[in-house]
């Protein structure tokens, strides 16, 4: 017999396998953010800053940069992935992950899909 938890109509046997994942993928988080800081310490704030961007000005800019049509198509879903998470991150470690985004874009024989294509 299920019992319900009452919360979202699961039984409470999946709502508590939801929770366990949800928390298990902030732990990952978590870990992940304090790897990056211990590898790179944030520095003094005598720093000059970067100038001020929104993510929607990154997007249009990014899928003008993009190698192919096919890599500017993912410059949408890569953001939103990156901007979801951008407020429990470190800023360096969000321009990193830009950075990161705009190698692949930028990558001339990145080509998404051909491996699925070969295996056909």
């Amino acid at each position: 017999m299920k019992h319900w938890n009452g919360q979202d109509g699961r039984p409470e046997n999946e709502q508590t396998a939801a929770n366990r994942a949800a928390v298990n993928r902030a732990i990952h988080l978590r870990r992940e953010i304090e790897a990056f800081e211990t590898r790179w310490p944030t520095p003094s704030p005598r720093g000059a800053s970067m100038p001020g961007f929104c993510w929607i000005q990154l997007e249009r800019q990014l899928t003008d940069l993009a190698a192919s049509p096919t890599q500017a198509d993912m410059v949408k879903p890569l953001i939103s992935a990156t901007r979801k998470l951008a407020a429990f991150k470190p800023p360096e470690m969000v321009m990193r992950e830009i950075l990161c985004i705009t190698w692949v874009l930028l990558d001339e024989n990145f080509h998404p899909g051909e491996a699925d294509e070969q295996m056909a």
